[in-house]
């Protein structure tokens, strides 16, 4: 009987001391990048540090190092996340799998525009094996497309100068706020002389009309073309 109620009385005190709290999950690398990307996204790349990281985490900031090497690893960890989130066609006409992956590319950038410099300086993260893939996949695709050695390199650096060139200026609000550069160009063109600045003055209408998803489209179906010519010389021996 005493037995019993012993017994009782322990899941009673169980009962009201409330549930017991979950253990907390396992400090780790992938942790720690998932945190860094958070707080990225929220606040910018300036604001990620191994003590903001501490703070994100619960954990003190020397406690990160027995996961990661140091600030610059946890930078190149946010790239290879982001490359992760790339479709990487594989399949179908060359140029066709080239479009596809810049447009992702700028899709994937935009959701995360901190990251902008971080892919601007290749030198820190090209030599992990994550981000080289879709590299190995867009020369490969040149290459198939007929270029040369050279010019699949000079290609691929043109397209991706071209997505990092105008996202920076997307994410900077040239495109959708650009009174927050100066003038409105209207204003601007109203104080020129109409002989010394004709086409401006004639195209005022659509340089005022701005579709970013139309502008980036007609410039990377144009860069495209050109590849495709320059690659169809060299099959005619040109």
């Amino acid at each position: 009987m005493s037995g019993t109620a012993g017994t009782e009385d322990a899941r009673a005190g169980s009962e009201l001391a409330g549930p017991t709290r979950p253990a907390r999950e396992p400090l780790s690398r992938a942790r720690i990048v998932d945190a860094a990307l958070r707080i990225m996204d929220r606040e910018g790349l300036e604001a990620v540090s191994m003590r903001r990281l501490g703070r994100e985490l619960g954990v003190e900031a020397m406690s990160l190092y027995n996961h990661v090497e140091d600030k610059d690893d946890v930078l190149v960890g946010i790239c290879e996340r982001i490359v992760s989130e790339l479709r990487i066609p594989t399949e179908g006409e060359p140029f066709a799998r080239l479009r596809t992956a810049a447009l992702d590319f700028r899709a994937v950038l935009l959701r995360h525009p901190g990251a902008l410099p971080l892919f601007a300086e290749q030198h820190r993260t090209i030599a992990r094996e994550p981000i080289l893939r879709p590299v190995e996949a867009a020369l490969a695709a040149l290459r198939e497309a007929g270029l040369s050695p050279e010019d699949a390199v000079h290609g691929y650096r043109a397209l991706v100068g071209y997505v990092l060139g105008f996202v920076a200026q997307e994410v900077a609000g040239i495109f959708t706020q650009p009174e927050a550069f100066g003038p409105p160009l209207e204003q601007v063109a109203a104080g020129l002389p109409a002989d010394g600045f004709p086409a401006l003055v004639a195209l005022l209408p659509e340089m005022a009309r701005c579709d970013p998803d139309e502008d980036f489209e007609f410039g990377l179906d144009l860069l495209l073309r050109g590849l495709r010519e320059r690659a169809a010389r060299r099959r005619r021996g040109r």
